[in-house]
């Protein structure tokens, strides 16, 4: 039978702890009891109980103080305190100092279950909560924007991907076409809006950290299984409970995990670094890159069979400069999201000129480029409309194809420019492309970093 949870008692009385270890073991729970309050705050840390139940009256420690030990530590363990004193008192006490709950000695087997099931309930909630203020906290990543031929299919597969609840799905695209926000439209379309009781929506990037740090993430592990497993953990595969995991940049995944990752879409199931158990899990992976997986396994870089498992059902997404029709849109809506963040009222419009000119413009960046320069208009500029005056000198010269013969060549505009300027602009472009990451924005101008750094400091870049 699968626990309900994990219940760690303190109590210096053994009948008390004997008679709820009983009902708690037969109700469903894993539970561990204690008598000491030796090192009593490192027991709890290690184990990671759900719920404690905490005696007010101990021998050695008051329970308030070990109680106040536990919430200065920030485990998130909700504690329940034991009291003999019917007066309320000292529950009050403890209820102010972060406890979920107090039961008054002698016990009611039933209240005991209702008050530890209510904790284990509220944690849960907590969890969630958190998950889904962090996944809806920008409210223009909602919505997939645009009308093209391109955006509407796409839009349609989603809810088919959606309604038909498919366990696996890839999303390719160059970088900021929006790969990310298809994968949480796909994951708001399978569980509806945000509210309670949503699971949760997990991101990680598996070109930032490490193979073995991903390993851990992902997977989790047991106690022991290496010098600092101290104590059990979830990865978050467990962790999504239901909801959906994005594996972003899975291109760049190391091909040794790339089979532990076949192994967990085929059979569902993961097993901890360290485990010998296999954990069943209920998750819809979502998996993006910018890469060519089929070149990718040409090259050996690639697991063939992770290639065809997961492009079972993929999705493609275009770049911005192949469907025009959908710049404009996106960028009054981008203006009016700033405009209502940033409360600047004034600016409420693009004219056509200027827009004629970002619907010109390759846009090598995507939405994510288009996003990021009108959030600067809106920041440092105090005007009515967007005029092309305004735009960046990249942005102002002839148009520009991915393929033409001008493909990556300036073209200086008749009016001339200020060459500090060009090149603090380009500066700030590669950043912002980059997400602030100095050392890539350093590669895509082809500079050392240190020469990058020193002309940060040059502008006055922070």
């Amino acid at each position: 039978m699968k626990s309900k949870g994990k219940v760690f008692i303190l109590d210096d009385d053994g009948l008390i702890l004997s008679m709820l270890s009983k009902v708690l073991r037969n109700e469903g729970y894993n539970v561990l009891t204690e008598s000491d309050t030796d090192d009593i705050v490192n027991k709890v840390r290690d184990w990671q109980p759900d719920v404690m139940l905490l005696d007010i009256r101990l021998p050695k420690r008051n329970g308030i103080d070990i109680l106040r030990d536990i919430k200065g530590e920030g485990l998130s363990t909700e504690v329940v305190m034991l009291t003999a004193d019917d007066t309320a008192e000292t529950a009050v006490k403890a209820m102010k100092l972060g406890a979920v709950d107090y039961l008054t000695k002698p016990f009611n087997t039933d209240e005991v279950k209702i008050v530890i099931s209510n904790a284990i309930e509220k944690e849960n909630l907590k969890q969630e909560v958190a998950y889904l203020r962090k996944v809806y906290s920008e409210t223009y990543e909602r919505a997939f924007i645009g009308k093209s031929d391109a955006i509407k299919d796409l839009m349609r597969n989603m809810e088919k991907l959606a309604e038909a609840r498919v366990s696996t799905i890839l999303i390719t695209g160059e970088s900021g076409t929006g790969k990310e926000v298809v994968a949480r439209n796909i994951h708001h379309l399978m569980h509806g809006p945000a509210a309670s009781g949503c699971p949760p929506f997990i991101w990680i990037n598996c070109a930032a950290m490490p193979e073995t740090i991903l390993e851990s993430e992902l997977f989790g592990y047991d106690k022991g299984a290496f010098t600092d497993a101290k104590h059990d953990k979830k990865g978050l595969f467990e962790q999504s409970k239901g909801g959906s995991i994005l594996l972003d940049e899975i291109g760049d995944m190391k091909f040794e995990l790339q089979s532990k990752l076949l192994r967990v879409l085929e059979e569902r199931t993961i097993r901890r670094i360290g485990g010998d158990k296999d954990i069943p899990i209920d998750v819809t992976v979502l998996a993006t890159t910018n890469k060519n997986l089929s070149d990718a396994v040409g090259n050996g870089e690639f697991r063939k069979d992770l290639f065809f498992r997961l492009s079972t059902f993929y999705m493609h997404i275009l770049p911005l400069r192949e469907r025009p029709v959908d710049i404009p849109i996106l960028a009054r809506y981008f203006l009016e999201h700033f405009a209502a963040k940033y409360n600047k009222k004034n600016i409420i419009d693009i004219s056509p000129e200027a827009e004629k000119m970002l619907v010109s413009y390759n846009w090598p960046g995507n939405v994510r480029e288009l996003k990021n320069l009108v959030e600067r208009f809106v920041v440092l500029e105090n005007i009515d409309a967007i005029l092309p005056v305004h735009l960046p000198h990249w942005l102002t010269g002839p148009a520009k194809t991915a393929d033409g013969p001008s493909a990556g060549k300036f073209i200086l505009p008749d009016s001339g420019i200020s060459i500090d300027d060009f090149e603090k602009d380009i500066m700030l472009q590669a950043l912002a492309k980059t997400d602030n990451n100095k050392a890539q924005a350093a590669k895509l101008l082809n500079m050392t970093y240190d020469a990058f750094r020193s002309h940060l400091k040059k502008y006055g870049i922070a």
